[in-house]
């Protein structure tokens, strides 16, 4: 079983600062709303949580 490192940050109310082994990331809301997340390696994703067995996500990569 290979060691994994993963480790998330609370910055400001709302912001988290996501960090591994190999890249960082900064998400941004998600309470009530749409949660945005970029990426060190060009990444951007924007999810939802829906009620009942649905889920939104859109994935887009800049680089």
């Amino acid at each position: 079983m290979p060691l994994t490192f993963r480790k998330s940050f609370r910055i400001l109310p709302g912001v988290r600062l996501n960090i591994n082994k190999r890249s960082w990331s900064i998400t941004t809301g998600g309470k009530n709303g749409p949660r945005h997340t970029r990426s060190s390696t060009g990444r951007r994703t924007t999810s939802m949580d829906l009620p009942g067995p649905f889920g939104w996500r859109r994935t887009t990569r800049s680089r």
